[in-house]
């Protein structure tokens, strides 16, 4: 019998798990955890579909009440990922979290059974070229995240599986097959 998983997408800045994630969504029967952040909302990002943006105040009542799966503050901002919507989904359907490296292995050390999948650049040039072109950053903050990307890449041996995003479509194809393999297999419930 197959059961539903906590399936965590972690990776640096603009390695495109979110151009992943929206390809799963459209391609399978899961629901994708919004996390709720204090920072400001990008253009283009809405609130409640990109996150949800919440002020300082209100994430540390949140935290206070146990209202988060796991949470973390880097950058200078909180994200965390709300308990709630992710017990109420995994009931229904495989769950899809999109966190930091941090908040994962929180996840992983409160839920063994989570599924930790690393989504990894080609190189740190191709990385580079994705965050100029989103063009939303300045360069210093580019800098700061691919200081951040080399200590992500080093908690990759703590994650279940790694993929490389040189190509979306067969990335989005490797996970699914990840996902399927790990549904049969025998394991503890998931929360």
């Amino acid at each position: 019998m197959s059961r539903n998983l906590l399936i965590v997408l972690s990776g640096p800045s603009g390695v495109g798990k979110g151009t992943i994630i929206e390809k799963l969504l459209k391609r399978g029967d899961y629901a994708l955890s919004v996390s709720c952040t204090t920072r400001e909302a990008r253009e283009g990002e809405v609130n409640g579909v990109s996150y949800h943006f919440v002020r300082h105040n209100e994430f540390e009542k949140l935290i206070e009440e146990n209202g988060f799966l796991e949470y973390s503050n880097h950058f200078g901002n909180y994200y965390g990922t709300p308990r709630a919507f992710v017990e109420e989904q995994l009931g229904l359907r495989d769950v899809i979290l999109e966190i930091e490296v941090d908040g994962a292995l929180n996840v992983k050390t409160a839920h063994p059974e989570a599924l930790l999948i690393m989504i990894l650049p080609p190189d740190e040039n191709e990385l580079r070229a994705r965050l100029k072109k989103r063009g939303s950053e300045s360069e210093r903050k580019i800098e700061e995240r691919v200081k951040r990307m080399e200590y992500e890449l080093s908690k990759r041996d703590k994650y279940d599986y790694a993929v490389i995003n040189d190509d979306v479509d067969r990335a989005v194809v490797e996970i699914e097959n990840i996902v399927k393999e790990n549904k049969n297999k025998p394991g503890k419930e998931q929360i």
